[in-house]
């Protein structure tokens, strides 16, 4: 009982959905655990949650902003040093 009440709370906090198997009087713990992972299947939260398990949020515009000036601002200062002659040639791998 111990194991489906756990995996309970795991369903009920990532989903938001209540997910609650209770054990009958002479149910052994397998039934129990059978009964849990077919609510589980049939509310449709293990798909969900690993369709987001990888998902990353977007940038936000201040964000993606600062990138674009902290780039721009290192081509200038490497377009500088160029003119400028200070750049070290780098050997080409192969």
């Amino acid at each position: 009982m111990l194991i489906a009440n756990c995996c309970a709370i795991i369903a009920t906090t990532m989903s938001k959905i209540n997910v609650e198997v209770k054990k009958n009087g002479t149910e052994n713990v397998l039934s129990l655990v059978r009964r849990f992972q077919k609510r589980v299947q049939e509310s449709g939260v293990l798909p969900r949650v690993r369709s987001i398990r990888y998902s990353e949020r977007a940038l936000s515009p201040l964000k993606v902003k600062k990138a674009k000036m902290k780039k721009l601002a290192g081509l200038a200062k490497y377009e500088e040093a160029k003119k400028m002659g200070k750049l070290v040639e780098k050997k080409k791998r192969r």
